[in-house]
């Protein structure tokens, strides 16, 4: 089933802020300290922080509908507000997170196909992201869709230290 997506505004920063912590904490807490997860969840979706980051140019968010519900969410970034590479010819995908109630259902791959519809729409030469190493799921998506490993970056929940893995897809 095909979902409907819309850009987020300011408007949705409670929502956003809400499935932002909902669809982490889902997908890593079995494998995190309940403190670090904590930490992190107040830190990364801070309100403040998630409305610096809607005011951003560089960054979009994107909601995704299943039946009038919100199922999950992309955050796309180009130009100085890359994670890593900064790289004016690429693009981002900082997040995919679909709600645990709507996995499996090929919600996480239209995301996908929307961000690489942006990707080739502004002409990006290349689409990259960081997944957590230990996510094995994620990975295998990621490479069924073309995606390589180039590198690696440290990423901290909380006090706890893990390696994402750089992923990069050549465009053209």
């Amino acid at each position: 089933m095909k979902g409907q997506i819309y850009p987020c505004s300011l408007k949705d920063l409670t929502q956003l802020q809400t499935i932002s912590s909902e669809t982490f904490r889902d997908t890593f807490a079995a494998e995190n300290d309940p403190a670090d997860l904590n930490e992190y969840l107040l830190d990364a979706y801070a309100l403040e922080k998630l409305e610096r980051e809607l005011h951003d140019p560089d960054s979009r968010f994107f909601f995704l509908y299943l039946k009038d519900q919100l199922a999950g969410y992309l955050k796309v970034n180009v130009g100085q507000a890359q994670t890593e590479l900064a790289d004016k010819d690429g693009l981002e995908i900082e997040r995919i997170y679909i709600r645990k109630s709507f996995k499996r259902q090929g919600l996480g791959r239209q995301l996908l196909d929307f961000a690489f519809e942006l990707a080739e729409k502004e002409k990006r030469e290349q689409i990259w992201l960081g997944v957590w190493e230990e996510n094995q799921n994620a990975r295998r998506f990621y490479q069924a869709f073309g995606f390589e490993q180039v590198g690696a970056h440290d990423f901290y929940v909380g006090t706890d230290k893990q390696t994402d893995l750089i992923m990069m897809k050549k465009l053209f």
